[in-house]
């Protein structure tokens, strides 16, 4: 079981909105594979899943603003 947890793309990043999820639960992933778009500062970046594996949960809906480093979504290798 892996986190995926919001990184922090900026220094005065502390939270983004998840604009889209591009899987779903049951989707397998490849490393690099785009997962979702998170809007931040009115700027949308795309967040790649930093393992291979299926996802069991999406943690935080679409147009939820979550703090970075929390857990967004899990996926199992």
């Amino acid at each position: 079981m892996f986190e995926v947890k919001l990184p922090q793309w900026g220094m005065n990043m502390t939270e983004g909105t998840i604009v889209k999820w591009f899987k779903q639960v049951g989707d397998r992933v490849e490393k690099g594979e785009p997962l979702a778009e998170i809007e931040i500062a009115k700027a949308v970046n795309e967040l790649e899943s930093p393992i291979t594996g299926v996802i069991t949960k999406l943690v935080a809906g679409e147009g939820e603003t979550i703090h970075v480093q929390h857990v967004i979504a899990i996926i199992n290798e």
